[in-house]
């Protein structure tokens, strides 16, 4: 629980830092004794506003310390996601932050597209695709938008720039991985 509510913390704070400076903040273990701050994780941070998409950048593959991942992607998800102009000073009180982090992805080894589809768990796996240098990833959240397994693959094969019938050729691979997501909300 403290883990969390910390975590949130230091995105708003990593936020509002950029906001205010355009750097990103400093954070060491003597701030974050608890080994797990340190512990090499993915991460995805989901901005919204009223409940609408305001930004999200993530870390699938883990790559560096949790900590500092939730602080990279604060600031990604704030200010360089492509989809968005940068967060305003005026839009930062309103803001709702989500934190996703993962476990590492594992691949999921398939024969068919119909075996594919039984395999993945709908509200439990993310799910990445990835041919030759197209790649894209749905959180596990994403199935409350699209519960229908194949409907939920075609957007993921459009997303990462194929063909939406992707998954039901050759070729593809696939890796799941779950999450473990809290929001600020939840603590107000």
């Amino acid at each position: 629980m403290q883990l969390k509510k910390n975590l949130l913390k230091v995105a708003r704070d990593a936020i509002k830092n950029y906001l205010d400076h355009k750097e990103k903040i400093v954070v060491s273990e003597d701030d974050f004794p608890d080994p797990e701050f340190w512990e090499d994780r993915g991460t995805f941070v989901t901005l919204t506003i009223n409940g609408k998409l305001r930004g999200c950048i993530g870390t699938i593959v883990p790559v560096r310390p949790l900590i500092l991942d939730v602080i990279d992607n604060a600031i990604n998800a704030a200010f360089r996601d492509p989809r968005f102009y940068p967060l305003v000073r005026e839009e930062f009180s309103t803001v709702n932050i989500e934190l996703s982090i993962l476990t590492v992805p594992i691949q999921l080894k398939f024969s068919s597209s119909v075996e594919l589809l039984k395999k993945v768990r709908p509200n439990i796996d993310g799910v990445i695709i990835r041919r030759g240098p197209y790649q894209a990833t749905f959180l596990p959240q994403v199935w409350n938008e699209l519960p229908d397994r194949e409907a939920f693959f075609k957007h993921l094969c459009l997303k990462a720039g194929l063909n939406e019938d992707c998954f039901q050729m050759g070729g593809l691979e696939v890796h799941i991985y779950q999450v473990e997501s809290f929001s600020e909300e939840e603590f107000k």
